[in-house]
């Protein structure tokens, strides 16, 4: 991604008893909030949480999810709009309360 882009990551922290189906989260969610959001979503990732620092530790975070726009003020006006939708589907594939972070490329 290119310098001074917006990124906003979707973090679903690990935790014991938690649900989190990665493949609804691929191949259904990911592509509803592309079809909402249109044009401004500029590129995605999602990375899947394998361990912790030291070497059999748990994960900190089951899931990632990066999405990239060219600024705040286009993420807001595409996103606004269907955020009902796209956080009403959460249920779908997990009970984790997302983190929500919103970043600018800087390198």
């Amino acid at each position: 991604m290119n310098k001074g882009m917006i990124k906003v990551s979707v973090f679903y922290p690990n935790a014991e008893g938690k649900k989190f189906d990665m493949d609804y989260y691929c191949n259904t969610h990911l592509p509803l909030v592309g079809e909402l959001i249109g044009d401004a979503l500029k590129g995605a990732t999602i990375e899947k949480g394998l361990g912790g620092a030291t070497p059999g530790s748990q994960a900190t975070y089951v899931a990632m999810g990066n999405m990239y726009y060219n600024s705040i003020e286009e993420f807001q006006n595409a996103f606004g709009p269907h955020a009902s939708q796209i956080m009403g589907d959460l249920p779908n594939f997990t009970d984790i309360e997302p983190v929500i972070q919103i970043s600018e490329v800087v390198l």
